[in-house]
């Protein structure tokens, strides 16, 4: 079975891009580069103010289109109506306070603000500006006011000002705007109305305060999951051992643990309620039968502990199913596709997704991984070496398709 084309989620969308006068219009041509690269179809737009602080030049050759700046350019009439019809978003990016206020009362003295009038898509702001400007009466009545009749803002960040001020009123970084159109605009439907479930990252099993058994998981591929599986609709409760990762989504609600104990005690209890799991953590299989309140002292030339089993998470919510879709990780040595079979089976899952240590740069530590699929309908598909996140969307296609022929 061939795997359909998962389509980043900007790929094709066309974005129309307004810069107005902000020393942040430096970030747009960050902004429009990344943009492209994802695949969306980027026009740019600007006020006379923004010709101050970036090229027309330079975005029109990273957007391989020309830069609209003007209502009449010499004997031609840009035509604003059919701007604001073509895009499937308006992004206002950076937006000044003075812009924000023209937009809030309706102003129409510059072809950014005839295109906004005129457009019949979603609207997304970036502000920029001062702190004093962004915490004044005025400006939050503005922000307000767009928010009411549907416009989406983009939280401005903390740091650094042009005025040599530290505080609020950074535009987002160009990555961040991204991120929210993909979140707030582009996100998918196929899964919208399930409840999904992923584990991530490893287990540690305290010795002593001090000392821990572990393993080696990052949680990148965990994390990877979660986010596919919220970019197309669902509802997602990720459950992440220790790890240093961050999701990419606010919607994606995260519940962090420590042991295999409380792994078990969290996903257990969301259990009834999903409708897809995913337990992709690598959990520990035993646990230290005690833990030593101070930390152990060395003494002799060895050191014994006892170890007892912990709870077999996926072989539980197993046993439990109901209207779940379950699927599990197996990483394997030897023996991998009997072994990963085996555990399909006696686990009662949907799904097993195989990692072997004989891939080179796959699976704990790397951003890559290479994997084999296996379903409980005699299905195996085996999935090249690519991005975890990359992986991620295949897996969740396959997770769709086999929900939907159910």
């Amino acid at each position: 079975m061939l795997f359909p084309y998962f389509a980043p989620m900007l790929e094709g969308k066309k974005i129309l891009l307004g810069i107005s006068g902000s020393i942040a219009a430096y970030k747009s041509i960050l902004l429009v580069r990344l943009l492209t690269k994802a695949g969306a179809e980027v026009k740019v737009m600007m006020t006379s103010a923004a010709h101050h602080f970036v090229s027309p030049l330079v975005l029109g050759t990273l957007s391989n289109n020309k830069v609209i700046t003007e209502l009449f350019n010499e004997d031609q009439w840009s035509n604003h109506v059919m701007l604001g019809r073509w895009a499937d978003v308006m992004l206002m990016a950076p937006l000044s306070c003075n812009t924000l206020s023209k937009m809030a009362n309706g102003a129409c003295d510059n072809l950014v603000l005839a295109v906004y009038l005129s457009a019949t898509c979603p609207v997304v702001v970036s502000p920029a500006m001062d702190e004093d400007m962004w915490h004044h009466a005025a400006t939050k009545k503005n922000i307000e006011w767009l928010q009411s009749i549907g416009h989406k803002v983009i939280p401005v960040g903390n740091g650094a000002l042009a005025s040599g001020l530290y505080g609020e009123g950074r535009m987002a970084e160009p990555e961040a705007i991204v991120q929210f159109l993909e979140e707030n605009i582009f996100r998918g439907s196929a899964l919208k109305g399930k409840k999904a479930m992923v584990s991530a990252g490893p287990t540690y099993e305290p010795l002593d305060p001090v000392r821990f058994i572990g393993n080696h998981s990052s949680g990148k591929m965990g994390f990877a999951l979660a986010e596919a599986l919220y970019m197309q609709g669902a509802d997602v409760v990720l459950v992440s051992g220790p790890s240093t990762q961050q999701v990419a989504y606010k919607g994606i609600v995260v519940k962090r643990v420590q042991t295999a104990a409380e792994m078990f005690e969290t996903c257990s209890a969301l259990h009834a309620d999903m409708d897809i799991e995913i337990m992709s953590a690598a959990v520990a299989d035993y646990s230290p039968e005690t833990m030593q309140v101070e930390k152990i002292k060395k003494a002799g030339n060895a050191m014994q502990v006892n170890l007892v089993k912990t709870t077999d998470i996926l072989g539980w919510l197993g046993a439990h199913k109901q209207q779940q879709y379950l699927v599990g990780f197996a990483l394997e040595t030897n023996n991998e596709k009997e072994y990963a079979i085996g555990k399909l089976q006696s686990k009662k899952a949907d799904m097993i997704v195989m990692n072997s240590l004989r891939d080179a740069h796959a699976g704990f530590g790397h951003d890559t991984n290479k994997v084999t699929i296996f379903t409980s309908n005699g299905g195996e598909h085996s999935l090249s070496l690519a991005d975890k996140s990359i992986i991620a969307k295949q897996i969740i296609v396959n997770i769709i398709q086999q929900i939907h022929e159910a």
